[in-house]
């Protein structure tokens, strides 16, 4: 062998790469053998590599449609696996390179700060998993700022994502949406406040129910409606009467941007339950209503609902009674007799006995010295006290 062909021979010896695990190399696609591997050429090293299915980035079924003899791969080296073994002498993954890049962006983006977005495509149980190019996981903490009692409606839905935790090395990786749904709220929150004004009326939908009222969702923030702005009528519980979920008119009361409240009323978008009263009730007629307060005085009965009227202690009963409780209940449904009817000051004067029949011989009820004072409770009932006094002397014959 001349001198120049030795030399040759050695720059040829030495242009050959060495292969070693965890190299990025090239591969020539040579051939597919029968359990649909990929037998390839690495590029300059003179050897041979084989890449399993498994480690395709098709799908087995689609591996001779999507890759083609003579095709050159970017792959990693996985091992060493002998000459013979597997069809050649290295064994190589297309699809472990393709999550290494992956892994790489990731990397960037949390660094950055930034966020991404995968489809959910698995509900297990702690969370949710996710396909970023390489599985992610949301723990179930982390999918919304509020408790989510079914993660199976997220399944599909793709989602932006805080990346919170990475780790290649281990293929960890931690993601929350709930971090993208607390700014997202705090964005409508601000936008409904600055939209809202005293007096308007909205649309909204029942969020929360509590003893106290009921929250409604106005799109982005909540706003209480107070228990005594539920109805007309008296509300013991809003879970009586509304339901989370539906969907309601309320009237804004009050905003305070500050502290993030917002008053409604859910009633004052009714009709008023007095309006056209005179066309509901005259004097003289008779109803049925409901016992809803006893006080001292008297007792109040709703006729209507929101329509409240009192009936006068010596209204009560052709026989003296102390305290309106010894012959009423709260609740208890009775028939009255109009006496009155202001509609400008919501008043109505009822009267029970004037439907009962009266005694045969009926004892005169003293009449209190002057000098003795009436004490009413401060109570916004509406009446005046000349109106709670009544006629008694009339109505005692």
């Amino acid at each position: 062998m001349s001198e120049s062909e030795n030399k040759d021979l050695l720059e040829a010896l030495n242009s050959v790469k060495t292969v070693n695990v965890g190299d990025v190399v090239k591969g020539e696609v040579l051939a597919f053998d029968d359990q649909k591997q990929v037998i390839v050429g690495i590029e300059g090293t003179g050897v041979e590599g084989v890449v399993p299915a498994r480690e395709l980035t098709v799908k087995a079924d689609d591996v001779k449609d999507a890759i083609k003899v003579g095709d050159t791969l970017d792959l990693v080296v996985i091992s060493k696996i002998g000459s013979d073994k597997e069809g050649g002498s290295f064994l190589l993954s297309q699809r472990r390179l393709a999550a290494r890049k992956v892994w790489d962006d990731i990397e960037k983006k949390f660094e950055a700060g930034e966020t991404i977005k995968a489809p959910v495509t698995q509900v297990v149980k702690g969370g949710l998993v996710v396909d970023a190019g390489v599985r992610g996981f949301i723990p179930a903490s982390m999918v919304s700022d509020r408790f989510v009692e079914d993660l199976n409606q997220y399944k599909g839905q793709e989602l932006e994502l805080k990346i919170v935790e990475i780790e290649p090395s281990d293929n960890r990786l931690i993601l929350s949406h709930k971090e993208i749904v607390k700014a997202e709220r705090e964005a409508k929150k601000q936008e409904v406040l600055a939209k809202l004004a005293v007096g308007d009326v909205v649309e909204g939908k029942v969020a929360r129910l509590t003893n106290f009222g009921a929250f409604i969702d106005l799109g982005g923030v909540d706003g209480l409606v107070h228990v005594s702005e539920i109805s007309y009528e008296r509300v013991g519980k809003p879970s009586d009467v509304l339901k989370v979920g539906q969907d309601v008119k309320v009237k804004v009361l009050a905003v305070d941007p500050e502290k993030d409240r917002i008053s409604l009323s859910i009633k004052q978008t009714l009709p008023q339950p007095w309006d056209n009263i005179n066309e509901k009730v005259a004097e003289g007629d008779v109803l049925e209503g409901t016992v809803k307060r006893l006080t001292s005085f008297g007792a109040f009965v709703e006729v209507f609902p929101g329509v409240e009227g009192l009936v006068h202690i010596s209204q009560i009963s052709h026989k003296h009674i102390a305290t309106p409780n010894e012959v009423l209940t709260s609740g208890e449904k009775v028939q009255v007799k109009v006496l009155s009817v202001n509609a400008a000051e919501h008043r109505l004067a009822l009267s029970i006995k004037a439907l009962q029949e009266k005694p045969a011989t009926e004892k005169k009820e003293e009449v209190a010295p002057k000098e003795e004072k009436v004490e009413i409770p401060e109570e916004d009932t509406g009446f005046t006290m000349a109106d709670i006094i009544g006629d008694e002397l009339k109505n005692q014959d």
